[in-house]
């Protein structure tokens, strides 16, 4: 108790890590102040009674959105617009030549790149906004049906999911964490507390306390298994030639150092889940009337989870490909006079780095996409389903990646302060700590 209380001395003491502290805390206020914000012409009490219903797939949205969702907020349809957007973009860097030259134009090429992206979900929201007012929010909450009305309402919904990406890109660059990632993760926490209650008083009625403490332990394990999923990394030796620098009397040897190159076991970290589970709302959406539509809003069902499972594996190798590129890392290092030991330079240490890369991958995403579909299972055996959600899966995974992130950008503020990290006789790996910095410092 006094290393905490002495590590949150130190955070405070660090006046640049404050002021991003409460920067970030400020900005997620404002959040969920907005979550609460009720769309014009809704009869809340109206919506409420036709939302009591039992309904996997709207809950499910529900969560990532922080309760939005049901409420009919101004940002009821929360970050997803812009994950899907970002998904699209993804792809079309891997198709369309032209994608492909922005994102090797370095700075320029990412600034256009989100000037798209920005673009293409302000296109989204506009199909999704009366979507979903028609879809989900019943006749009778709805006071007013004009065109005008519509409109308003479609406008305002678009705003709303602009405004929480503004406020998770201002996050990004003046706060502490990634802002999309911590805005989802938010929202997954704002419904852990009721979640929990209700499943306590589930095993108050039934008589089932030991099952409930049965369950805790199960889930203390899955999230130590979800932190070593998070955390598992290869070590990849490397070693820099010596080499002289300089001319005449001022010859000095460069070099020589021994150092690593981190592959790790989940190097896509969440984007797998977030990317797989935004495209899993498609077929509800779009097929809600259908048995189609039907079956992929039940996320208890068979061919839910086994799609879900499928696409978070493909999504792992598909982002992990965009992660990490074997040929230019061994560039690099045939550039600065590096080698991995053993293996020559060149096209054979890219052969080398890509046959780990996907050795490592297959049992990640197999792993990953058994997580995420944990909750059904849960469900199948008496969990609640609002607790469900939080017993492995998406959640989960998300809670985890993020927190994890975001303490690790808090301990490298503490250290470049000369101050001893949050926790002692170790470093905390998120996932900003992996490829790129330790590859900078081996080189």
């Amino acid at each position: 108790m006094k290393n905490l209380i002495k590590t949150l001395k130190e955070i405070w003491a660090v006046e640049a890590l404050r002021k991003r502290i409460m920067y970030t805390l400020a900005l997620i206020l404002v959040y969920r102040i907005g979550s609460f914000i009720v769309l014009p012409g809704i009869d809340t009490d109206r919506l409420a009674s036709a939302a009591a219903g039992d309904n996997s797939i709207l809950n499910l949205i529900n969560m990532f959105a922080g309760g939005a969702f049901s409420r009919a907020s101004i940002m009821a349809l929360g970050i997803m617009p812009y994950i899907s957007a970002s998904i699209v973009m993804q792809l079309l860097g891997m198709a369309v030549p032209t994608f492909q030259r922005l994102q090797r134009e370095g700075e320029s090429g990412r600034k256009k790149i989100n000037q798209y992206t920005r673009l293409l979900t302000i296109a989204i929201c506009l199909f999704q906004a009366p979507s979903y007012m028609g879809a989900y929010v019943p006749a009778e909450a709805r006071l007013n049906d004009s065109f005008l009305w519509w409109f308003q309402v479609t406008a305002i919904l678009t705003a709303g999911t602009m405004f929480v990406t503004w406020l998770g890109e201002r996050i990004t660059d003046r706060g502490i964490g990634n802002g999309i990632s911590l805005i989802i993760t938010i929202g997954i926490i704002a419904g852990l507390p009721g979640a929990f209650f209700q499943e306590l008083g589930a095993k108050i009625y039934d008589g089932g306390l030991v099952i409930l403490l049965v369950e805790m332990v199960i889930l203390l394990l899955v999230i130590l298994l979800t932190i070593l999923l998070v955390q598992g990394t290869r070590r990849i030796p490397v070693h820099t030639a010596k080499r002289v620098i300089g001319r005449g009397s001022r010859q000095a040897l460069a070099g020589g150092q021994r150092s690593y190159i981190p592959l790790k076991i989940n190097q896509a970290g969440v984007m797998p889940i977030i990317f797989a589970q935004a495209l899993m709302f498609l077929p509800s959406l779009i097929f809600q009337n259908s048995s189609f539509g039907a079956t992929f809003s039940n996320i208890q069902g068979f061919w839910y989870n086994a799609v879900f499972f499928l696409m978070i594996v493909i999504f792992t190798y598909f982002y992990t490909a965009i992660m990490m590129n074997p040929n230019q890392m061994a560039d690099e290092l045939k550039r600065n006079g590096s080698f991995i030991p053993g293996v020559k330079p060149g096209k054979k240490t890219a052969d080398f780095i890509e046959g780990l890369i996907s050795r490592l991958v297959f049992p990640g995403s197999i792993f990953l996409g058994l997580i995420a579909i944990l909750p059904a299972f849960a469900m199948n055996f008496g969990v609640q389903q609002g607790f469900a959600y939080f017993f492995g899966g998406t959640s989960l995974l998300i809670m985890v990646g993020v927190v994890l992130d975001t303490l690790q950008q808090i301990e490298s503020h503490l250290l470049n302060r000369h101050y001893d990290g949050l926790i002692k006789g170790g470093r905390i790996k998120g996932r900003s700590s992996s490829s790129a910095v330790t590859m900078n410092q081996a080189l």
